[in-house]
């Protein structure tokens, strides 16, 4: 089985990859001999060895995401990078920055935070769930731009209810109008064929340790050459001095902010590598494999106790959300009963989702490769004699 590459706990029925990701045993090992080799002499580490990992791994990045080299970066999240643009740019009184009603709270505050500050206005696009088409996806979130609207937050994947958004339609649609788009592709590395060029947003930001299941803690920035001038890492370091000519700007300002442990992001070959050997076809069977399986999966599950339509397939990537009878919700940012109940009664472990706010709510499934269609329908069944309470 698959899943021995992991060292997942065997009484888990862990459908619940997208939160943070898990990561092959070979990728943690390689992980933790780059750790002793960092604390055997740290001085050759940091200031002989280091760089030439870091640029090998760079373009290992760069290649598997369709980018050049010299207009990504590594962060250690997508969040990280959706805060270093928002904080790098000046937004003046009034205009607009739009987002979705689907987006993911921690970027949806940095959103908050510098219009609280620059006296900006967020607009908030609702798109219904599950929504009709593509095109209606692409055409609310158009049909908000004003002559005030100077950016658009959207994510590739969207985080509670697990849609892939049409990201290069609405590229294509906001910068024909004149506005910049941020996408949070925080899930799309590893669970979509990315070609970041293509799709011509000004900015893109994505995680490694998520569907790439790169070791916790690496995600990358890509800005698009024209918009690099103006963005800096939130830490100001080494870099914003260098009078190197061998690599761009941008890249030398988020390569060295100070001492820490770069063995994730040096681990990210390694990661895309271990992975693409495990399944005969690689990556593109992967990716095909945990899509089937995500819809599969979902469908039972909505089958089971879903309340209204299902997610047509070609919203779905390797996650899937089902809108789950109302009922309590999370309670200061901890699970709820349901999904303790699910945990400590079944040994499920998979996210209840409050959507778009509480009482209403989701269960949004993962789909890995070590996953397999019996243990969707196990979670069926779990749910279905859970909410037979109403107390859940």
């Amino acid at each position: 089985m698959l899943r021995s590459h992991w060292r997942l706990d065997p009484e888990i029925t862990f459908l619940n990859h997208g939160s943070f990701g898990a990561t092959p045993t070979t990728v943690l090992d390689r992980q933790e001999a780059l750790r002793d080799q960092m604390e055997a002499e740290p001085v050759r580490f940091f200031e002989r060895d280091l760089e030439t990992m870091w640029d090998t791994a760079q373009q290992a990045l760069a290649d598997f995401v369709g980018a050049d080299v010299d207009d990504i970066a590594f962060v250690t999240n997508a969040t990280a990078g959706v805060n270093a643009v928002l904080r790098s740019l000046t937004f003046e009184p009034g205009s607009e920055i739009i987002v979705t009603d689907h987006g993911y709270e921690a970027c949806r505050n940095a959103v908050e935070y510098v219009a609280k500050r620059s006296s900006a206005t967020v607009v908030v696009v609702p798109i219904p769930f599950p929504p009709a088409d593509q095109a209606s996806v692409t055409d609310a979130i158009a049909d908000a731009v004003t002559p005030r609207t100077v950016l658009a937050l959207v994510d590739h994947v969207t985080s509670p209810t697990g849609l892939v958004f049409p990201v290069g339609d609405i590229v294509a649609a906001l910068e024909h109008r004149g506005v910049d788009v941020l996408v949070d592709g925080a899930h799309a590395p590893g669970m979509l064929d990315l070609d970041i060029d293509a799709i011509g947003a000004a900015y893109y930001t994505g995680n490694c340790h998520k569907w790439m299941c790169a070791p916790k803690g690496v995600g990358f920035l890509h800005v698009r050459r024209d918009r690099q001038s103006a963005v800096v890492p939130t830490v100001i370091s080494h870099g914003a001095s260098s009078t190197r000519s061998d690599r761009s700007p941008f890249r030398q300002l988020f390569a060295w902010t100070g001492t820490a442990d770069a063995s994730a992001q040096l681990c990210v070959p390694d990661a895309m590598d271990a992975m693409a050997s495990m399944v005969p076809g690689g990556w593109k069977e992967i990716r095909r494999r945990n899509h089937e399986l995500a819809y599969a999966g979902g469908s039972m599950v909505h089958d089971a106790v879903g309340v209204g339509p299902a997610v047509a397939e070609n919203f779905v990537g390797s996650l899937m959300a089902i809108r789950l009878p109302d009922g309590p919700g999370r309670a200061h940012g901890k699970p709820g009963e349901l999904q303790n109940r699910l945990l400590f009664r079944h040994r499920i472990e998979v996210p209840i989702v409050d959507w778009p706010a509480t009482p209403q709510r989701l269960v949004r499934i993962s789909a890995q490769v070590y996953n397999e269609e019996s243990e969707y329908r196990y979670l069926a069944e779990a749910l279905a004699a859970e909410l037979r309470d109403p107390g859940v």
